[in-house]
């Protein structure tokens, strides 16, 4: 493994401090797993800046005629001691080929150059066996004289257990017994029915015949920019032990890779993830320039969103997020152009949104539960085994839920929000809403610099204004109305103003907003205190 090193990209689009790493390049072996027959095959993993590669091992023809190295026929000669020199595994009694598992150094097989561990068996001296059993294929080649002839093929995707023992019980494996288990190695290394006492001719490659070699050659590259990475299995809330899936822009999927450990699982699933992070900033570079200074990007990516009803309460769907200008946008496929960003399926004022963490997951196994709003309740049901869980609440009491498959991309969400929120605000200074009391038709300003205003909607005339400080409290209905209470700077009373709103919620979340956006432009150290997901996640 390398790690090559990488400068913090410029502001503003930058990770919070103690989030930057390094993009990765890294290489090391690891399992394809396919969950419809429950084998694991092996690959090599290649990381680069911008795209993760897959190779399989195959076997190819590095000099001599120019044969096919698909089908390879050999000649062993069966010595004395030693016999062929190799030991298989697998049968049709387990719908499994016979491999070659073992080959013995300096024995028949070997000295040939032209076998190799994973090799499949297709005939023995002419007589197809690609639907024998492993008894079968056993007897054959004990009983098939000194000097046997095989044809063979490298099985590039060949069951994990075909090439390394089990650590399971089995029959006997005693090679030398007459019973075999196509699970365990059975030994060819023997003397078989020879017919001969004299020593055989060492098996050898003759010197115009090619010569083959294993190698790791490229089968699947996946692009990393606007890739997206899952440990779940597909349409559940169960995590896949040990492993995740990267799936590109355009679809293409790397299957389910798995790893040997947790820890090298937990490596590799950072290592591409700060890549695709790396690729999503140059992205939103990119984007920028064509954007004016009040409708920049400053953050995306994607996330899983929890569906809502009765039948899909804990089911996931991938849905790709942005905050841009005045906007929070969501999407079920990233915008890759202009016209895109007008096709997103929500778009909301992110004065009007809040955000809010839900479930960190702990050293120890246990849970952070945390709540990031003023004044402002709502339940949810948080009974989903999801770690690194948010919500973002918006107008008329909806929310969508969402969850990231890192402790590191939820810190990166909540400063996202946070900031794009501030920026907002400062833009906009002030948002007015209609609203009524009595009958009346009144106007309501949350304003960066004054505060809260209440006017009349026809004669522009003010009834009442207070700084954002003089709020002590408020309650609401949970529908439209709600109870401002204001502390009177001469009387130092409480004055209790009620109101009525068509969405109250967007009015409360506009308050919330307007309100941590003064007090980060006088103590930003404040806002940064109150990170839930950055002060846990890089303390523990």
């Amino acid at each position: 493994m390398s790690v090559a090193g990488k400068q913090p990209p410029p502001a503003p689009l930058e990770r919070p401090g103690s989030l930057l790493v390094p993009s990765w390049t890294k290489t090391s072996i690891a399992l394809l797993y396919d969950e419809v027959s429950e084998n694991a095959f092996d690959i090599r993993l290649k990381l680069t800046k911008e795209v993760l590669t897959i190779q399989k091992q195959d076997v190819v023809c590095v000099s001599g005629s120019d044969h096919s190295a698909n089908h390879r026929t050999v000649t062993l000669h069966r010595q004395p001691v030693g016999g062929l020199g190799l030991s298989i595994k697998g049968g049709a009694e387990h719908k499994v080929p016979v491999v070659i598992s073992k080959i013995l150094k300096d024995q028949a097989a070997d000295q040939t150059g032209m076998l190799f561990i994973g090799d499949a068996i297709i005939q023995v001296n002419g007589i197809n066996v690609e639907s024998a059993t492993h008894e079968e294929v056993v007897h054959l080649l004990r009983n098939a004289g000194d000097e046997v002839t095989i044809t063979v093929q490298y099985l590039r995707e060949a069951p994990s257990f075909l090439k390394l023992p089990l650590g399971s019980p089995g029959p006997s494996s005693d090679h030398s017994s007459e019973a075999s288990s196509p699970l365990f190695d059975s030994g060819l290394h023997l003397n078989g029915n020879s017919t001969n006492t004299a020593p055989s001719s060492p098996s050898s490659p003759i010197a115009n015949e090619p010569k083959y070699e294993k190698r790791w050659l490229d089968t699947l590259s996946v692009p990393l920019s606007m890739a997206r990475i899952s440990r779940y299995k597909t349409g559940t809330d169960k995590l896949r032990s040990n492993a995740f899936e990267v799936l590109a822009l355009d679809g293409v999927s790397t299957g389910i890779l798995q790893f040997y450990t947790a820890q090298e699982s937990a490596d590799w699933l950072r290592a591409i993830s700060t890549n695709i992070s790396d690729l999503t900033l140059q992205n939103m570079k990119m984007a920028n320039k064509c954007c004016s200074p009040s409708d920049q990007v400053v953050h995306m990516g994607w996330v899983n969103e929890r569906l809502e009803g009765t039948d899909s309460s804990q089911l996931y769907k991938f849905k790709f997020l942005a905050l841009k200008g005045s906007s929070f946008y969501i999407f079920s496929t990233p915008p890759v152009s202009t016209l895109d960003w007008v096709r997103a399926e929500k778009i909301y004022n992110l004065c009007e949104v809040l955000f809010k963490i839900h479930k960190l997951w702990l050293a120890e196994d246990c849970w952070l539960q945390a709540n990031l709003y003023l004044g402002i309740h709502q339940d949810f049901d948080l009974e989903d085994q999801r770690p690194y869980c948010f919500s973002v609440m918006v107008g008329h009491g909806k929310s969508h839920y969402f969850n990231v498959e890192l402790g590191s991309e939820l810190a990166v969400w909540e400063k996202s929000f946070q900031r794009a929120i501030f920026l907002e605000v400062q833009r906009t200074g002030s948002k007015t809403y209609m609203c009524s009391w009595q009958g009346d038709t009144l106007c309501f300003t949350v304003d960066f610099a004054l505060g809260f205003t209440c006017f009349d909607s026809k004669t522009k005339m003010v009834l009442w204004r207070f700084k954002f400080s003089q709020l002590k409290g408020s309650s609401d209905d949970g529908k439209t109305r709600v109870k401002l209470l204001f502390q009177n700077l001469d009387t130092k009373q409480i004055e209790t103003k009620e109101l009525e709103f068509q969405d109250l919620t967007a009015v409360l979340h506009c308050i919330h907003s307007f309100i941590a956006a003064k007090v980060a432009s006088v103590d930003p150290v404040f806002i940064d205190s109150q990170s839930i997901a950055r002060k846990y996640m890089y303390s523990n």
